[in-house]
Protein backbone atom coordinates (compact mmCIF):
# COMPACT_ATOMS: atom_id res chain seq x y z
CA UNK A 1 0.00 0.00 0.00
CA UNK A 2 1.78 2.88 -1.31
CA UNK A 3 2.33 5.50 2.02
CA UNK A 4 0.70 8.89 1.35
CA UNK A 5 1.42 10.52 4.82
CA UNK A 6 4.47 13.11 3.02
CA UNK A 7 2.06 15.79 2.08
CA UNK A 8 2.09 18.20 4.60
CA UNK A 9 -0.03 21.66 3.42
CA UNK A 10 2.14 25.16 4.08
CA UNK A 11 -0.73 26.98 5.06
CA UNK A 12 -3.49 25.68 7.80
CA UNK A 13 -6.61 24.40 6.01
CA UNK A 14 -10.45 22.84 7.09
CA UNK A 15 -12.25 20.65 6.40
CA UNK A 16 -15.88 21.03 6.63
CA UNK A 17 -18.47 18.67 7.86
CA UNK A 18 -21.45 19.09 5.79
CA UNK A 19 -25.08 18.36 6.22
CA UNK A 20 -26.19 16.55 2.57
CA UNK A 21 -28.96 19.19 2.46
CA UNK A 22 -27.61 22.50 3.52
CA UNK A 23 -28.18 25.15 1.22
CA UNK A 24 -24.49 26.75 2.20
CA UNK A 25 -22.77 23.92 0.55
CA UNK A 26 -21.32 25.79 -2.28
CA UNK A 27 -19.98 28.90 0.32
CA UNK A 28 -18.24 26.84 1.99
CA UNK A 29 -16.35 25.04 -0.72
CA UNK A 30 -15.58 28.39 -2.14
CA UNK A 31 -14.00 29.32 1.16
CA UNK A 32 -10.04 29.73 0.67
CA UNK A 33 -9.80 27.84 4.15
CA UNK A 34 -11.30 24.76 2.56
CA UNK A 35 -9.28 21.96 1.54
CA UNK A 36 -12.40 19.59 1.51
CA UNK A 37 -15.81 18.36 3.38
CA UNK A 38 -16.93 15.58 5.52
CA UNK A 39 -19.85 13.31 4.68
CA UNK A 40 -20.51 11.76 8.58
CA UNK A 41 -22.72 8.90 7.36
CA UNK A 42 -25.16 9.03 10.39
CA UNK A 43 -27.15 12.23 8.49
CA UNK A 44 -30.27 11.58 6.91
CA UNK A 45 -30.62 11.47 3.05
CA UNK A 46 -33.46 11.01 0.90
CA UNK A 47 -31.61 9.57 -2.29
CA UNK A 48 -29.69 6.77 -3.25
CA UNK A 49 -26.40 6.29 -1.46
CA UNK A 50 -24.42 6.26 -4.85
CA UNK A 51 -26.18 9.34 -5.49
CA UNK A 52 -25.55 11.39 -2.57
CA UNK A 53 -21.85 10.51 -2.69
CA UNK A 54 -21.69 11.39 -6.44
CA UNK A 55 -23.66 15.02 -5.96
CA UNK A 56 -21.24 15.78 -2.85
CA UNK A 57 -18.18 14.72 -4.48
CA UNK A 58 -19.26 16.55 -8.10
CA UNK A 59 -19.56 19.61 -6.01
CA UNK A 60 -16.12 19.33 -4.21
CA UNK A 61 -13.95 18.51 -7.47
CA UNK A 62 -15.43 21.49 -9.19
CA UNK A 63 -13.83 23.89 -6.64
CA UNK A 64 -10.63 21.85 -6.34
CA UNK A 65 -11.42 20.18 -2.79
CA UNK A 66 -12.42 16.87 -1.14
CA UNK A 67 -15.19 14.61 -0.59
CA UNK A 68 -14.45 11.98 2.45
CA UNK A 69 -17.28 9.64 3.77
CA UNK A 70 -17.03 9.28 7.37
CA UNK A 71 -17.37 5.13 7.67
CA UNK A 72 -18.93 4.94 11.61
CA UNK A 73 -17.32 1.13 12.20
CA UNK A 74 -17.23 0.18 15.76
CA UNK A 75 -18.37 3.33 17.01
CA UNK A 76 -21.27 2.52 19.29
CA UNK A 77 -24.40 4.55 18.81
CA UNK A 78 -27.85 4.18 19.99
CA UNK A 79 -30.14 1.70 17.47
CA UNK A 80 -34.04 2.20 19.15
CA UNK A 81 -35.65 4.65 20.84
CA UNK A 82 -35.44 5.42 24.65
CA UNK A 83 -38.08 6.92 26.63
CA UNK A 84 -37.69 7.50 30.35
CA UNK A 85 -38.36 6.29 33.02
CA UNK A 86 -36.60 3.05 31.61
CA UNK A 87 -33.63 0.76 32.05
CA UNK A 88 -32.22 -0.58 28.81
CA UNK A 89 -30.82 0.76 25.58
CA UNK A 90 -30.00 -0.69 22.32
CA UNK A 91 -27.14 -0.49 20.27
CA UNK A 92 -25.49 -0.49 17.08
CA UNK A 93 -23.31 -3.52 17.81
CA UNK A 94 -23.07 -6.68 20.16
CA UNK A 95 -20.70 -5.60 22.87
CA UNK A 96 -18.93 -7.71 25.67
CA UNK A 97 -17.97 -5.70 29.13
CA UNK A 98 -17.06 -5.77 32.80
CA UNK A 99 -20.14 -4.45 34.86
CA UNK A 100 -20.88 -2.63 36.52
CA UNK A 101 -19.72 -0.09 34.03
CA UNK A 102 -20.32 3.81 33.40
CA UNK A 103 -21.90 4.23 30.45
CA UNK A 104 -21.49 8.16 28.95
CA UNK A 105 -24.43 10.20 26.70
CA UNK A 106 -24.55 14.00 24.69
CA UNK A 107 -20.24 14.36 25.06
CA UNK A 108 -19.55 13.19 28.38
CA UNK A 109 -22.69 15.45 29.93
CA UNK A 110 -24.82 13.08 31.03
CA UNK A 111 -24.03 9.39 32.56
CA UNK A 112 -25.77 5.94 33.27
CA UNK A 113 -25.09 2.58 35.61
CA UNK A 114 -25.02 -0.42 33.06
CA UNK A 115 -25.22 -3.29 35.63
CA UNK A 116 -25.66 -6.16 33.14
CA UNK A 117 -24.84 -6.56 29.02
CA UNK A 118 -27.06 -8.76 26.81
CA UNK A 119 -25.50 -8.55 23.53
CA UNK A 120 -26.30 -5.07 22.02
CA UNK A 121 -28.68 -4.85 25.10
CA UNK A 122 -27.50 -2.49 27.81
CA UNK A 123 -29.56 -3.21 31.21
CA UNK A 124 -28.67 0.25 33.54
CA UNK A 125 -29.69 1.15 36.53
CA UNK A 126 -30.71 4.54 35.47
CA UNK A 127 -30.62 6.67 32.18
CA UNK A 128 -30.91 10.10 31.23
CA UNK A 129 -33.70 11.66 32.42
CA UNK A 130 -34.61 12.65 28.79
CA UNK A 131 -35.29 10.18 24.95
CA UNK A 132 -32.48 8.69 24.11
CA UNK A 133 -32.93 8.38 19.96
CA UNK A 134 -31.56 6.62 17.55
CA UNK A 135 -28.02 7.36 16.45
CA UNK A 136 -26.60 9.15 19.31
CA UNK A 137 -23.23 8.16 20.40
CA UNK A 138 -22.15 6.21 23.87
CA UNK A 139 -19.21 5.63 25.39
CA UNK A 140 -17.96 3.38 27.73
CA UNK A 141 -13.91 4.09 28.31
CA UNK A 142 -12.70 0.70 29.90
CA UNK A 143 -10.11 -1.64 28.45
CA UNK A 144 -12.25 -4.41 29.18
CA UNK A 145 -14.78 -3.54 26.31
CA UNK A 146 -14.96 -5.84 23.45
CA UNK A 147 -17.29 -4.87 20.33
CA UNK A 148 -18.32 -7.47 17.67
CA UNK A 149 -17.78 -6.72 13.80
CA UNK A 150 -15.76 -3.90 12.69
CA UNK A 151 -18.78 -2.45 9.68
CA UNK A 152 -22.24 -1.69 9.99
CA UNK A 153 -24.33 -2.68 6.99
CA UNK A 154 -24.68 1.21 6.24
CA UNK A 155 -20.63 1.49 6.32
CA UNK A 156 -20.66 -1.35 3.71
CA UNK A 157 -23.66 0.16 1.59
CA UNK A 158 -21.52 3.29 1.51
CA UNK A 159 -18.65 1.59 0.20
CA UNK A 160 -20.47 -0.20 -2.29
CA UNK A 161 -22.09 2.80 -3.29
CA UNK A 162 -18.34 4.33 -3.65
CA UNK A 163 -17.27 1.50 -5.52
CA UNK A 164 -20.22 2.23 -7.98
CA UNK A 165 -18.84 5.71 -8.81
CA UNK A 166 -15.29 5.39 -8.30
CA UNK A 167 -15.06 6.94 -5.34
CA UNK A 168 -12.43 5.96 -2.73
CA UNK A 169 -11.78 9.14 -0.03
CA UNK A 170 -13.09 7.13 3.45
CA UNK A 171 -12.27 7.96 7.19
CA UNK A 172 -12.87 5.11 9.53
CA UNK A 173 -13.72 5.61 12.93
CA UNK A 174 -12.34 4.08 16.77
CA UNK A 175 -9.39 2.34 14.68
CA UNK A 176 -7.80 0.21 17.64
CA UNK A 177 -5.83 -2.44 15.33
CA UNK A 178 -3.39 -2.77 12.55
CA UNK A 179 -5.61 -5.24 10.54
CA UNK A 180 -8.32 -2.64 10.99
CA UNK A 181 -7.87 -1.10 7.55
CA UNK A 182 -7.69 -4.23 5.83
CA UNK A 183 -11.09 -4.45 6.22
CA UNK A 184 -12.10 -1.79 4.14
CA UNK A 185 -8.59 -2.30 1.52
CA UNK A 186 -10.64 -5.90 0.81
CA UNK A 187 -13.92 -4.02 -0.63
CA UNK A 188 -12.08 -1.47 -2.33
CA UNK A 189 -8.68 -1.93 -2.67
CA UNK A 190 -8.08 1.52 -4.16
CA UNK A 191 -9.36 3.23 -0.39
CA UNK A 192 -7.45 6.29 0.48
CA UNK A 193 -7.81 5.85 4.08
CA UNK A 194 -7.70 8.40 7.62
CA UNK A 195 -7.84 6.41 10.42
CA UNK A 196 -9.61 7.98 13.40
CA UNK A 197 -7.99 7.52 16.64
CA UNK A 198 -10.65 7.85 19.63
CA UNK A 199 -9.74 5.77 22.49
CA UNK A 200 -6.97 4.12 24.79
CA UNK A 201 -7.08 1.20 22.12
CA UNK A 202 -6.34 3.31 19.46
CA UNK A 203 -3.69 5.44 21.19
CA UNK A 204 -1.60 2.16 21.74
CA UNK A 205 -1.76 1.71 18.22
CA UNK A 206 -0.74 4.68 16.90
CA UNK A 207 2.38 4.28 19.29
CA UNK A 208 3.11 0.43 18.56
CA UNK A 209 2.10 -0.22 15.16
CA UNK A 210 0.80 2.23 12.88
CA UNK A 211 3.21 1.80 9.65
CA UNK A 212 3.02 5.45 8.16
CA UNK A 213 0.82 3.88 5.30
CA UNK A 214 -2.64 5.84 5.95
CA UNK A 215 -3.07 9.38 7.53
CA UNK A 216 -4.60 9.78 11.42
CA UNK A 217 -6.96 11.97 12.80
CA UNK A 218 -6.55 12.75 16.47
CA UNK A 219 -10.85 13.21 16.84
CA UNK A 220 -11.60 14.74 19.96
CA UNK A 221 -15.08 14.38 20.52
CA UNK A 222 -14.58 10.83 21.35
CA UNK A 223 -10.86 10.94 22.64
CA UNK A 224 -11.42 12.97 25.05
CA UNK A 225 -14.55 11.04 26.70
CA UNK A 226 -12.45 7.54 26.55
CA UNK A 227 -8.76 8.69 28.17
CA UNK A 228 -8.36 8.23 31.53
CA UNK A 229 -7.81 11.85 32.26
CA UNK A 230 -9.59 14.89 30.46
CA UNK A 231 -6.27 16.75 31.14
CA UNK A 232 -4.56 13.65 28.64
CA UNK A 233 -5.93 15.03 25.36
CA UNK A 234 -3.61 17.38 25.32
CA UNK A 235 -0.49 14.89 25.46
CA UNK A 236 -2.47 12.41 22.83
CA UNK A 237 -2.56 15.54 20.48
CA UNK A 238 1.13 15.69 20.81
CA UNK A 239 1.54 12.21 19.87
CA UNK A 240 -0.20 11.77 17.09
CA UNK A 241 0.90 14.80 15.09
CA UNK A 242 4.72 13.27 16.20
CA UNK A 243 4.36 10.39 14.67
CA UNK A 244 2.32 11.58 11.40
CA UNK A 245 3.31 15.35 10.87
CA UNK A 246 0.08 15.48 8.40
CA UNK A 247 -2.33 14.41 10.68
CA UNK A 248 -5.37 15.61 11.12
CA UNK A 249 -7.49 17.47 14.30
CA UNK A 250 -11.07 17.14 14.51
CA UNK A 251 -14.39 18.13 16.98
CA UNK A 252 -14.22 20.43 19.66
CA UNK A 253 -13.62 22.97 17.46
CA UNK A 254 -14.70 26.50 18.32
CA UNK A 255 -18.31 24.75 19.65
CA UNK A 256 -18.86 27.98 21.47
CA UNK A 257 -19.90 29.23 17.71
CA UNK A 258 -22.72 26.72 17.77
CA UNK A 259 -24.35 29.26 20.40
CA UNK A 260 -22.99 32.34 20.20
CA UNK A 261 -21.32 33.72 17.00
CA UNK A 262 -18.92 35.49 19.36
CA UNK A 263 -16.35 33.13 20.22
CA UNK A 264 -15.14 31.56 23.94
CA UNK A 265 -11.31 32.76 24.84
CA UNK A 266 -11.06 28.87 25.74
CA UNK A 267 -11.89 27.84 21.86
CA UNK A 268 -9.35 30.50 20.78
CA UNK A 269 -6.71 29.51 23.18
CA UNK A 270 -7.08 25.73 21.89
CA UNK A 271 -7.24 26.27 17.97
CA UNK A 272 -3.90 28.22 18.70
CA UNK A 273 -2.63 25.54 20.53
CA UNK A 274 -3.32 23.04 18.09
CA UNK A 275 -1.83 25.06 15.60
CA UNK A 276 1.27 26.24 17.39
CA UNK A 277 1.63 22.47 18.04
CA UNK A 278 1.98 21.21 14.02
CA UNK A 279 -1.45 20.63 12.73
CA UNK A 280 -2.00 22.29 9.40
CA UNK A 281 -5.67 20.29 8.76
CA UNK A 282 -8.78 20.94 11.47
CA UNK A 283 -11.81 19.73 10.95
CA UNK A 284 -15.05 21.17 12.51
CA UNK A 285 -17.60 18.82 13.50
CA UNK A 286 -21.29 18.45 13.73
CA UNK A 287 -22.36 21.05 16.33
CA UNK A 288 -20.24 24.39 14.24
CA UNK A 289 -21.48 22.82 10.91
CA UNK A 290 -25.30 22.90 10.91
CA UNK A 291 -26.08 26.54 10.53
CA UNK A 292 -24.38 28.90 7.63
CA UNK A 293 -23.56 31.74 10.17
CA UNK A 294 -21.61 29.59 12.48
CA UNK A 295 -19.77 27.73 10.10
CA UNK A 296 -18.78 30.44 8.04
CA UNK A 297 -17.91 32.85 11.31
CA UNK A 298 -14.98 29.39 11.68
CA UNK A 299 -14.56 29.49 9.15
CA UNK A 300 -12.87 33.40 9.16
CA UNK A 301 -11.66 33.23 12.16
CA UNK A 302 -9.51 30.34 11.55
CA UNK A 303 -8.50 31.75 8.25
CA UNK A 304 -7.61 34.64 10.61
CA UNK A 305 -5.72 33.16 12.76
CA UNK A 306 -3.53 30.67 11.10
CA UNK A 307 -1.75 33.57 8.56
CA UNK A 308 1.03 33.76 11.53
CA UNK A 309 1.34 29.66 10.66
CA UNK A 310 1.68 30.13 6.70
CA UNK A 311 5.28 28.93 5.45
Amino acid sequence: MKHITTKILTKPKAIVTIPPYAPFIHEVLQHEAVSGIRLNTVMPITEPLEDVVDRLNSEALRYGKELWVDLKCRQLRVKTYGVPPFTEIELTHNINVRTPITAYFSDGKESATVLRVDKNRLIMQEGPGRVVGPGESVNIPDYSLRIEGFFTNTDKAYIEAGKQIGFHNYMLSFIEDKNDKSELLKLDPKAIIVEKIESLRGMDYVVNDWDGSTNLMTARGDLYLELKMPHKIVQAQETVIKKNPAAIVASRIFSSLAYNLEPSCEDIGDVENLLRTGYKTLMFGDDICMKRESIISGLNLFETMSRRYER
